[in-house]
C-alpha cells in the first residue's frame, strides 16, 4: 500500500485540498460558514439535483444497453469481433468538446434527425443521455465482458440439466458472480457522468449544468473560488459516500468463482435468439457508435473546395491555427503517445500494487482505501487542473516545467480503472491455491507468477488498454498544465474549437480524426496480444 498511498497523498489530495483552502479562508481562518450559503442558494439546488438524477438516468441506460454487447463479446464468436471490440472503446477517449459538437451536428439544428425528421433534440435531456451512453459503452462491455469470458459456462449447463430454464440458470448462477463486475462498471458510469462537462456544456444549452460544469463557471468565468471550493467538497462528499456504500455491497457479493481461459468460452451463435441477439447488437453499435464517428470523419474532409485532405495538410503548418500553437498541430500526437504511455505504466504499477493489497482484505483501514482509490473520477478536474499549478511549484516537487506533470495527472485518472478491472477477477482467485503454492516451497512473487497471473492477464491486458485510452483523452486537468510548445491532442482540438474559422474548425475535426484512429489501432494491437496457459505475454 506504500506505494498508492504516498501516490495519491502527493498528486491528488495535496493539490485539492490546497485549492479548496485557497477558497474557503479569509484572513489564514478557516470560513466554513460559506458552505450552508452557497447550498441554500435555489440555483446551486437545482444544480444539485439535476446532477444526481442524470448521473441515475444515465448509468441504467448505458447498463440496459451495454449488457447485451457485453454478453456478446464474452461469449459469442463471430468475424470482425476485434476489430469491433477495439471500436466500441474508441468514443471513450475522445474529448467530450469534440464529440458533443458531432451530436450536436446530428441532433440539433440542421443535422441528421432535423433533415430527416424534422426533429431536434439539442438542449434536451435525451440528447445528453445519448452522448452518455456512447461514451460509456465501452466501460460496461469490457468491465463486465472481460469476467464473463472467464466465466466457467458448465456450472451455468449444470443448472439447466438440474431443470432450471435458461433465464432461471443465468439469474442463480452467473448474475450473482457477475455481480462485482456490474457493480464497478456502473459506478465508472455514475462517475463519469455524474462529472460530466462537456457534454452537457455543449448539448444542454444554458438550461441544464452539472456540478463539474459550475465549478469551471464559477471558477473560470465569476472568478468565484468560494463557491467553486464549496461545490468541489459537496462534490466529494458526494462520490465518497457512494463508493463507501458500493464497497459494502461488493464485499458482501463476493465469492470464489471458477474462472478458466476466454479463449474457450466463446462460440459461434446458434439459435434463433442468439443470432436476433448479435444482430440488435451490432445494429447498436452501429447506430449509437459508428454514425457520430462517421460524423467526424466526414467533417474532417469537408473543405470549401469539396471533399479532400486540405485540413489535414494545414495541420503540418504552425501559421495555419492562426497564431493558435507554437508548434505545428501535428506535432500533438507525437506528444499525447509518449504521455500516454508513461501515463500507463504508472497507472499499471500503482494500481497493481493497490488491487494486490485490497486482495488480502487487511481491515477496514485497506478496505477504505478501495473507496478512496476512486476519488480522482469524481473531483473536478477543473481543482485538480488548478491544485497542481499552485502546489507543485517549490522544491523538491517543482514540477512546472517538467514534462512529467501531464503523466502523472493522466495517470491519476487511469489508477482506478486499472484497480476496478483487476480487482473482481483477483478476488475471485481461491486463495487455497496461493497456499499449496506455498507449501509446495513457492515465494510469495513465484506464487503470484504461477497461481494470480494466468488467470488475471486478461484483466491486466484490459486495464492497460483503458489506462492507455483514458490518457489518450484526458482534458480537464490537461488543459491547465500542458506546456504551448507540448499540447496534447485533447488540448489542441479544444484551442482549434474556440478559434473562429473554418480552417480552425476542420483542422479540430482532422485531429480528432487522427486522435479516433490512434485509439482504434493501439486498441486493435492489444486485443491481438495471446497468451499461453502460462500466463507469459
Amino acid at each position: 500500500m506504500a506505494v498508492p498511498v504516498a501516490f495519491f497523498a502527493v498528486f491528488f489530495a495535496y493539490p485539492v485540498v490546497a485549492i479548496v483552502g485557497r477558497g474557503l479562508k479569509a484572513d489564514g481562518v478557516w470560513q466554513f460558514g460559506r458552505i450552508g450559503e452557497v447550498l441554500a442558494r435555489p440555483e446551486i439546488r437545482d444544480v444539485l439535483w439535476f446532477t444526481t438524477w442524470q448521473a441515475l438516468a444515465s448509468t441504467a441506460l448505458t447498463l440496459l444497453v451495454a449488457l447485451p454487447g457485453a454478453y456478446v463479446f464474452a461469449r459469442l464468436d463471430f468475424p470482425g469481433k476485434q476489430v469491433l471490440r477495439a471500436v466500441v472503446t474508441v468514443p471513450f477517449v475522445l474529448p467530450t468538446v469534440v464529440v458533443g459538437t458531432a451530436f450536436l451536428a446530428m441532433l440539433g439544428r440542421g443535422g441528421f434527425l432535423d433533415e430527416l425528421w424534422g426533429v431536434r433534440l439539442d438542449t434536451t435531456v435525451w440528447a445528453i443521455l445519448l452522448a452518455h451512453v456512447f461514451f460509456n459503452y465501452a466501460v460496461v462491455v469490457r468491465t463486465v465482458g472481460g469476467l464473463w469470458a472467464q466465466l466457467d459456462p458448465r456450472q451455468e449447463e449444470a443448472a439447466r440439466v438440474l431443470g432450471a430454464g435458461r433465464f432461471a440458470a443465468w439469474r442463480r448462477v452467473t448474475l450473482p458472480a457477475l455481480a462485482p463486475a456490474v457493480a464497478a462498471a456502473a459506478l465508472m458510469v455514475f462517475l463519469f457522468t455524474f462529472t460530466s462537462f462537456g457534454v452537457v456544456q455543449i448539448l444542454g444549452g444554458p438550461g441544464y449544468a452539472t456540478l463539474e460544469v459550475e465549478i469551471y463557471r464559477q471558477t473560470a468565468q465569476l472568478l468565484a473560488l468560494p463557491t467553486a471550493a464549496v461545490l468541489t467538497l459537496t462534490q466529494f462528499a458526494a462520490v465518497g459516500a457512494i463508493l463507501a456504500v458500493h464497497a459494502w455491497t461488493v464485499r458482501r457479493r463476493e465469492t470464489a468463482l471458477r474462472l478458466v481461459d476466454p479463449e474457450g468460452t466463446a462460440r459461434r451463435p446458434r439459435g434463433a435468439g442468439q443470432w436476433a441477439l448479435l444482430g440488435a447488437v451490432l445494429l447498436t453499435v452501429l447506430v449509437l457508435i459508428l454514425l457520430p464517428l462517421a460524423v467526424l470523419v466526414e467533417r474532417s474532409l469537408d473543405t470549401p473546395d469539396g471533399h479532400g485532405l486540405d485540413f489535414y495538410r494545414a495541420l503540418g503548418s504552425v501559421d495555419a491555427g492562426g497564431g493558435t500553437f507554437l508548434v505545428a498541430p501535428l506535432e500533438a500526437i507525437g506528444n499525447s503517445v509518449a504521455y500516454a504511455l508513461v501515463a500507463t505504466v504508472i497507472a499499471l504499477v500503482v494500481g497493481g500494487l493497490a488491487a494486490a493489497a485490497l486482495t488480502r482484505r487487511a481491515g477496514r483501514l485497506v478496505r477504505g482505501f478501495d473507496a478512496l482509490l476512486m476519488l480522482p473520477l469524481g473531483v473536478s478536474a477543473v481543482t485538480v487542473g488548478f491544485g497542481f499549478l499552485i502546489t507543485l511549484d517549490k522544491p523538491p516537487l517543482d514540477l512546472r516545467t517538467s514534462w512529467i506533470l501531464v503523466p502523472l495527472a493522466q495517470a491519476l485518472v487511469g489508477v482506478p480503472f486499472v484497480v476496478r478491472t483487476m480487482l473482481p477477477v483477483l478476488r475471485a482467485v481461491d486463495g487455497r491455491l496461493r497456499e499449496a503454492a506455498a507449501v509446495l516451497g513457492a515465494s510469495p512473487l513465484r506464487a503470484w507468477r504461477e497461481v494470480d497471473l494466468p488467470l488475471v492477464r486478461r484483466a491486466l491486458l484490459v486495464a492497460a488498454g483503458f489506462a492507455f485510452a483514458v490518457s489518450l483523452g484526458e482534458f480537464g486537468a490537461t488543459v491547465f498544465i500542458a506546456r504551448p510548445d507540448r499540447p496534447t491532442l485533447p488540448v489542441a482540438v479544444a484551442r482549434l474549437l474556440g478559434r473562429a474559422g473554418e480552417l480552425n474548425y476542420g483542422q479540430a475535426m482532422a485531429l480528432s480524426t487522427i486522435l479516433m484512429v490512434v485509439c482504434a489501432v493501439s486498441l486493435l494491437l492489444l486485443e491481438r496480444i495471446r497468451t499461453d496457459r502460462s500466463g507469459e505475454f
